[in-house]
């Protein structure tokens, strides 16, 4: 009996509780954003500029729903060998989904802040996200993106498998290119009415 109350409270939640995952899925299903729309590569384009910008393998914008992460833009190592290159990845490739308990964009979106961890590791909450060990995510940011409406649709975020020291630098590149996608966004708007 001891064995399996330690094993149910081993677990470590990571995900905040969400109350307005609900008028979120509304709102990009509004926007024509989110997994089940229309693609956009400019999404892509804006994950590869943070990247870029940043000085990090990874970049994403990610619209977060009641139940999943849809990384509308992403940017990430081509997982060949011969070939360590980053790029962008297909529309249809699974690992642009993610459940809404994984990672660290959920934090963000339910904050409202922006969010910068140089080391992962150095923050229990954080440090045992599968997304570690997974993805061999050590540094992490992600800024808001949040709509005219003031509803948060998800972020834009970078992440090292190394450790980063991001700095203010980083803070300021993170929420310059937040505002970047959210301007994109609503000028976007526009086109699925």
């Amino acid at each position: 009996m001891t064995l399996m109350a330690f094993e149910a409270t081993s677990r470590l939640i990571t995900a905040p509780p969400d109350p307005h995952g609900r008028e979120r899925a509304m709102r990009l299903r509004q926007l024509g954003v989110g997994l089940g729309q229309r693609e956009d590569p400019r999404f892509d384009e804006f994950a590869r500029r943070l990247a870029q910008i940043a000085g990090a393998p990874i970049g994403g914008v990610n619209f977060i729903d009641e139940t999943q992460q849809y990384f509308a833009g992403m940017y990430a190592p081509t997982g060949d060998p011969d070939n360590a290159a980053a790029a962008p990845l297909r529309p249809e490739d699974p690992s642009r989904i993610m459940d809404r308990e994984q990672g660290y964009c959920p934090h963000v979106v339910v904050r409202g802040k922006a969010l910068v961890l140089e080391d992962v590791c150095d923050y229990p909450r954080f440090a045992g996200d599968p997304s570690v060990d997974d993805m061999g995510v050590r540094s992490y940011m992600a800024a808001p993106l949040i709509d005219r409406t003031g509803t948060v649709l998800g972020t834009v975020c970078a992440a090292d498998v190394d450790i980063h020291p991001w700095g203010r630098r980083g803070l300021e590149i993170i929420k310059t290119m937040a505002a970047e996608v959210v301007d994109y966004v609503h000028r976007r708007e526009g086109l699925v009415r």
